[in-house]
């Protein structure tokens, strides 16, 4: 058994592209029939029947790609998957009051406006502190000895800011993640970028998966023959010579995917030191332009990003919902900064 707790794209249609794999599981050849839940007790340590159980009916337990349910028996060299609809616990999530940003929630979702800095979930080097922390303190404040953790539909990077869906039921969660198999989801960003555009508008469609050089860092694969389907729609917004404001539509939700695709077309994100964003790409090295430079990376210490808005279909009430959140004030701060800069230019 192998329990890597990595990333794997999920084939089955009825899922979402991207979900948590906590094990993987070839049966052995001498195996005999026996029910799934029952070998899995057997083999995963520290797990309870029930929450196997769970996983299975909610479809994270796949065997030869495709779910079962609990009566299942599994049969020598069956290969199974199972995953959960919430990173790999490194560590307990234990309930920390840490100020967040919710601008809806009820007895199913929770949409928060996320600050940059916040990491989403506990992971390697950042253990608490996180937004899943916080809302765990938040759904469990009035008990904190019985402690209430959220299930995670979709994350951003720490230092992306902007709207983050989450689900209080791992069902929920479940329903959540076909309209984001399907498209269904609809997300939009807003980034400043490297350089000026000769089109308005157009689409990159174009792999991306993790480089073999830096398992941090994603890249992409224009042959298509290794990492996941990536299509990002962008439209420009606003240019300033040197940089632009552009949204960007996802169609599909790839680690790091606005990054990587932005990159790939010579317009990294502004700041963006991951996919080198924060040196001057365009314009001169003169004195006075650098210094200009280096002042709009103090007000925005991060990638240029901002999750804008998003609109999804309520998996319960099955009503419409949008949410929309303002740029935050260092992205807008040197946004205009980069327009006065700009304007003065021209005259």
């Amino acid at each position: 058994m192998s329990s890597n707790n990595r990333m794997f794209q999920l084939q089955d249609r009825s899922r979402t592209e991207e979900v948590y794999e906590h094990y993987n599981i070839i049966v052995d050849p001498g195996q005999q029939p026996m029910r799934i839940d029952k070998f899995l007790m057997g083999r995963i340590v520290n797990v309870s029947r029930n929450i196997i159980q769970s996983a299975v009916q909610n479809g994270n337990v796949l065997v030869n790609g495709s779910p079962v349910k609990n009566n299942y028996k599994i049969k020598p060299k069956d290969e199974i998957k199972i995953n959960f609809s919430t990173p790999p616990r490194e560590v307990e999530i234990i309930p920390q009051d840490i100020p967040i940003n919710i601008v809806y929630e009820d007895d199913d979702i929770i949409v928060v406006n996320k600050e940059a800095g916040i990491v989403v979930h506990p992971g390697y080097n950042n253990y608490d502190g996180t937004l899943l922390n916080a809302l765990c303190y938040h759904l469990s404040k009035d008990d904190l000895s019985n402690p209430i953790v959220p299930y995670l539909v979709h994350r951003i990077d720490k230092d992306t800011s902007g709207i983050l869906l989450v689900s209080k039921k791992e069902r929920t969660q479940t329903l959540l993640a076909k309209q984001f198999f399907h498209h269904t989801i609809e997300r939009k960003y807003i980034a400043l970028v490297w350089g000026n555009f000769e089109e308005n508008s157009g689409t990159i469609d174009v792999n991306v998966g993790r480089s073999a050089k830096d398992r941090r860092v994603m890249t992409i694969f224009p042959e298509g023959d290794y990492g996941k389907h990536a299509v990002t729609h962008y439209k420009v917004l606003e240019r300033f010579g040197y940089v632009s404001v552009i949204e960007c539509q996802l169609e599909t939700g790839r680690t790091h995917q606005i990054r990587t695709h932005m990159k790939s077309i010579g317009h990294p994100l502004f700041n963006d030191a991951t996919y080198g964003g924060n040196s001057i790409i365009k314009g001169t090295t003169f004195s006075k332009y650098k210094q200009f430079v280096e002042n709009c990376f103090k007000l925005i210490p991060r990638q240029a990003l901002h999750a804008k808005s998003l609109g999804f279909t309520h998996p319960i009430t099955k009503e419409y919902m949008f949410f929309e959140s303002e740029l935050p004030e260092d992205l807008n701060a040197v946004i205009e900064k980069w327009r006065l800069y700009s304007a003065n230019q021209k005259l």
